[in-house]
């Protein structure tokens, strides 16, 4: 009876670790081939799918009740790596701002070291929140999709303006922008509780 179940969270991480992969030849083909209309179209879908799959991890973690601390941290580690990429690389083209991928690569420094002190003490990487706001902010499933949302938004119409034959290019580039700047405003609203409630870790050791 145990053998299925290692073979489904399998699985699932293989899936949170192939969307990585995924992430990374799209952002070759955007770095690579700039101004290219076939490599962008490519890259467009792969960071679709790529930003789709993170939904499809979980899905598979959640239906074979193979939710685990291990998996919750390859889905987080999954999410700052295809996220910091996307910042690095749309500042390193000139498209954004350098302060976007700052503040995204600084807030997840702090967050996950806080993240893994709580995970030594036994605790959940979204279930060390005390305050039920706190609580609300980091780990709700309307905050995370929310999040989610804002990023998929912003990295996917980014991308899509910057196609040679994207139609309305401007005004695709601005929504995919604004909702980059909301994003990174999301990223530290909800990063927040996190260092704030840091302390009862410690008290609690």
């Amino acid at each position: 009876m145990s053998r299925p179940k290692v073979e489904k969270e399998k699985m699932a991480n293989f899936i949170s670790i192939f969307r990585i992969f995924v992430m990374f030849y799209a952002a070759y083909l955007i770095y690579a081939c700039e101004g290219d209309t076939v490599a962008y179209i490519w890259a467009l879908i792969l960071t679709i799918i790529a930003f789709a799959l993170d939904g499809v991890d979980g899905y598979v973690a959640r239906k074979f009740n193979e939710e685990s601390k291990f998996g919750a941290l390859l889905d987080i580690m999954g999410d700052r790596i295809v996220e910091n990429t996307y910042w690095i690389l749309f500042a390193v083209m000139g498209w954004i701002n350098i302060l976007f991928p700052l503040i995204a690569i600084t807030r997840g420094f702090i967050t996950d070291t806080i993240r893994s002190a709580a995970m030594e003490q036994g605790l959940t990487p979204f279930g060390m929140q005390v305050n039920p706001i706190c609580k609300f902010i980091t780990g709700s499933r309307f905050m995370r999709i929310s999040y989610a949302v804002a990023k998929v938004v912003a990295f996917v119409l980014i991308v899509a303006a910057k196609i040679p034959v994207c139609p309305n290019a401007d005004v695709v580039w601005n929504i995919g922008y604004w909702s980059a700047v909301f994003a990174i405003v999301f990223c530290v609203v909800r990063g927040l509780p996190v260092i704030i409630e840091a302390k009862y870790l410690f008290e609690k050791k």
